[in-house]
């Protein structure tokens, strides 16, 4: 039997409601009958794959926590260690190598590209021998829980396009963030906090700019998938309060006959966003109580804030952030996304990149180190990424240079939730500009990061104008090697 795919928002009570010509009392009939109920299940608008249930096998991890290090930190000075730039230091990058990469327009009009060697001496840590920049001490203190990826690569060249694609597989703003694809296919495993929180910085850009809520945005998903975004000054929810002179007997009685209306409009019209606004204004009321709780650190001992570093008291740091992320975990929360913004350095990386390394070094180790002492590391997946790598070449004068943006190779990092630690993965030629190994794609992560949760990327999918889209589009496949 043929199946009837009705347009994007337009529910089966609404179709037969306006639909008056041009079907026949047989059609109509067969529209109502429980086997095509069943098809359309399948096919309409805003409906996932009833035969895939999720999830879809035993899973390693049951949340993330992920550290986006937003302006793409420098693989050359961080991660991927290379003896061979001693020799070539200040040598012109060859033709050959620079295989006609497309450039930004920071460094297009330069006509030298004179190779610079990373300031900073590699230290090799733990069991593994893994080595790190000696900007990363203490995320070398946990090497041998640490997956690198050396072969990342991408195909956006500039930050918004990138950081999108990072953030949603794609690099046009409109499709759901990772952790809404997560809220929605799992859902959250508390009823008290949301199942997608997200953090920022102090003083982040992302703070003040609603057009960057798209990178923990719902996209064409209900809007009760998306991230809520928590504050690191004033209330750490807006508009959680109740208003002065309302107690809360009074709130949930307004809640109680609102939901009633809502509920009343929802049977006439069968509209999906009444319904997750309902659901929304449920999860405000409970946070009302949850929230302070969890912001509140008094009852961290001292030992805490000593693994996490004096930071940890300054709401809006990362060590913060990192602390209030594994309070989150330890609550049920799915999906807790961590931003750290200030990465982009194409002037002065000897002053600015020790800065942003000592400002992420510790909380980061330590995040590792308190899941792992509370047995949370074997079952959370934790992710410390940044959008692209940054040039082996001078941006600039070589004295005083920057690196400009690299999309070809650039690395990250992961851990626990079925992660094989104390593995470094992928391998870049000797001027760390190609991949010369194993490489892995944008898509390849997002499919592996979903293969840890129990998700195989090609089933989770979301009907949206008469198309199945998943997080990962037509591509990815999931990175084995990497996988404990």
């Amino acid at each position: 039997m043929q199946t009837l795919t009705l347009p994007h928002n337009l529910d089966r009570r609404r179709f037969l409601e306006r639909t008056t010509r041009g079907l026949s009392s047989l059609a109509l009939a067969s529209l109502l009958n429980n086997q095509t109920d069943q098809a359309l299940g399948d096919t309409v608008d805003g409906a996932a794959n009833p035969a895939n249930p999720l999830p879809h096998f035993a899973a390693k991890a049951k949340r993330v926590i992920y550290m986006l290090q937003s302006g793409a930190p420098s693989q050359v000075d961080l991660f991927d260690y290379k003896q061979t730039l001693k020799n070539l230091h200040l040598t012109e990058l060859p033709d050959s190598v620079r295989q006609s990469q497309r450039l930004t327009g920071m460094t297009a009009g330069q006509k030298q590209f004179p190779i610079v060697q990373s300031p900073w001496k590699f230290n090799r840590h733990g069991q593994s021998g893994t080595r790190f920049s000696e900007l990363l001490p203490q995320i070398g203190s946990v090497a041998d829980d640490l997956c690198v990826i050396k072969s990342m690569h991408t195909e956006a060249i500039n930050h918004d396009p990138a950081i999108t694609f990072f953030q949603s597989g794609n690099q046009q703003p409109g499709r759901p963030s990772v952790g809404a694809w997560l809220s929605y296919g799992l859902g959250s495993e508390t009823e008290n906090l949301p199942a997608f929180v997200v953090l920022l910085n102090k003083n982040s850009f992302f703070q003040a700019q609603p057009l960057y809520d798209r990178l923990w945005g719902s996209g064409f998903l209900p809007s009760k998938y998306q991230g809520v975004k928590f504050r690191s000054t004033g209330d750490p929810v807006l508009y959680l309060k109740d208003p002065l002179n309302s107690s809360a007997s009074i709130r949930r009685a307004r809640l109680d006959r609102l939901s009633a209306l809502n509920q009343i409009r929802s049977k006439t019209v069968g509209e999906p966003a009444i319904d997750s606004r309902i659901a929304q204004y449920e999860m405000a009321f409970r946070m009302q109580a949850s929230v302070p709780e969890l912001t509140n650190l008094n009852d961290e001992p001292e030992s805490t804030f000593k693994l996490y570093g004096e930071d940890a008291k300054i709401p809006g740091s990362h060590a913060a952030n990192c602390l209030l992320a594994r309070r989150l975990a330890e609550r049920g929360v799915r999906f807790i996304q961590i931003f750290h913004r200030g990465w982009d350095h194409h002037s002065n990386v000897k002053t600015h990149l020790p800065t942003l390394a000592k400002e992420t070094d510790q909380g980061s180790a330590a995040l590792i180190k308190d899941l792992k002492q509370r047995g949370m590391l074997e079952d959370t997946l934790v992710i410390w990424a940044g959008e692209f790598g940054r040039t082996v070449y001078s941006q600039g004068n070589p004295n005083t240079f920057g690196r400009d943006h690299h999309p070809r190779c650039f690395s990250i990092w992961m851990a626990g939730g079925g992660i094989k630690g104390g593995y470094s993965h992928g391998e870049t030629d000797d001027f760390c500009y190609n991949i010369i190994q194993d490489p892995v794609h944008v898509h390849d992560f997002h499919a592996t990061l979903l293969h840890c949760l129990g998700i195989n990327h090609k089933q989770l999918t979301y009907r949206f104008q008469g198309r199945d889209y998943r997080l990962t589009d037509v591509h990815g496949k999931v990175v084995q090697d990497i996988l404990a």
